[in-house]
């Protein structure tokens, strides 16, 4: 805000000009004097949370003490280094900047950091990271010369510049944390306090040579990529029950029988294939139980059946033992459970029709004819 007063005395009048940041700037980080020419004897107020300093040609003249200041060179000597001499020394030549020194909170930042090897599992994954950061302007001189120049900055040049730098610093950081400590990807979130404090100074140091400061980092979340994520959590899971069946090809039976028994129970699936190959993998848990890979050693184990080749005919019916009722392969004469002589099943044809009858059967199915016994 800007506003000129005359003041008559003594026959003459003197023009005082008042500067001041305007209300509307007052939550910018910088905020530059429109005008490159001032009056002398101009009356500038600094607020407690700003510095104000003069830049000519790219080097500081000078800085106001904060609280109100008369522009007079007899006051403040460095003014004569910017004096207008055109102007009759009536006027002062230079750029005028405001400078916040309050901290800025709750600055957004995130993204992906980079490829890191798992040291549990040897797999490349992607980490992304996210949190918040607070800034703060420790040398206004330094921020104006080497990154604001003489434009009007939004706050938003300065603050987009130090996320960047601030996910430039975490890229080199975690990686390198990660890879010294030998952390597992997964269940990093855990170690988020420690990670921060460890990150806050490769941070800082980024951003020292700007005259920023970074004061707090927080909130910060490192997490994998959806992909990944499940990819790792997939593998851990594999290698828990690997461990707890006592090994892979142990495992990979279990998992394929339960597979069965789900597409089964779901009645999905052609029946004769699922009990095909649900009986081959009893074979393999067979050849695991005796621990060399063939059949169960003795004469009372169960024979495997396998399907028909290429799959065409229905499977024959097991034939089952009138002593211990155990099932037991088609054609088989003798019980494999218990050794019981096993007589083939009498088969009977209607003398009418000539049908043949279902064991059992009193009344023949096709003519409906009395069977003799």
């Amino acid at each position: 805000m800007r506003c000129i007063v005359s003041l008559f005395g003594k026959g003459n009048d003197l023009n005082r000009q008042f500067i001041a940041r305007p209300d509307e700037a007052k939550g910018a980080i910088l905020y530059k004097w429109p005008d490159l020419t001032i009056r002398k004897f101009t009356q500038v107020t600094v607020e407690p949370d700003e510095t104000a300093l003069f830049i000519k040609e790219g080097k500081v003249a000078g800085t106001l003490p904060q609280g109100r200041s008369t522009l007079d060179g007899a006051l403040l000597p460095f003014l004569g280094d910017i004096v207008d001499w055109a102007s009759g020394d009536n006027m002062y030549r230079a750029e005028l900047y405001f400078v916040s020194s309050r901290e800025f909170v709750s600055l957004p930042f995130g993204g992906p950091i980079d490829n890191i090897e798992d040291p549990e599992t040897g797999l490349a994954v992607g980490l992304r990271v996210f949190g918040e950061y607070a800034l703060k302007v420790n040398d206004p001189a330094t921020l104006i010369l080497t990154l604001i120049g003489t434009r009007q900055a939004s706050n938003d040049l300065v603050t987009d510049w130090s996320r960047e730098q601030i996910l430039k610093s975490l890229r080199t950081g975690v990686v390198r944390k990660l890879t010294a400590e030998k952390w597992p990807v997964l269940g990093i979130a855990g170690r988020t306090a420690e990670i921060e404090a460890a990150l806050l100074a490769d941070v800082q140091a980024a951003l020292l040579p700007y005259g920023v400061k970074i004061t707090r980092l927080g909130n910060v979340t490192i997490s994998l990529t959806p992909e990944d994520e499940q990819t790792l959590k997939g593998l851990r899971k594999d290698s828990a029950y690997t461990r707890l069946a006592g090994g892979f090809r142990e495992y990979g039976v279990g998992a394929a029988l339960k597979g069965i028994g789900e597409g089964a129970a779901a009645g999905g699936g052609n029946g004769a294939a699922v009990l095909g190959v649900g009986m081959g993998l009893g074979g393999l848990v067979a050849g695991i139980g005796a621990g060399s890979g063939g059949s169960a050693p003795g004469g009372g184990g169960a024979a495997v059946a396998t399907p028909p080749a290429g799959g065409a005919g229905p499977a024959a019916a097991a034939v089952v033992c009138s002593n211990c009722h155990a099932a037991n392969p088609p054609g088989a004469k003798f019980c494999s459970s218990c050794g019981t002589a096993i007589s083939a099943p009498k088969v009977t044809h209607c003398t009418q029709c000539g049908t043949l009858a279902a064991p059992g059967a009193k009344f023949c199915a096709s003519c409906g004819s009395a069977l003799s016994a």
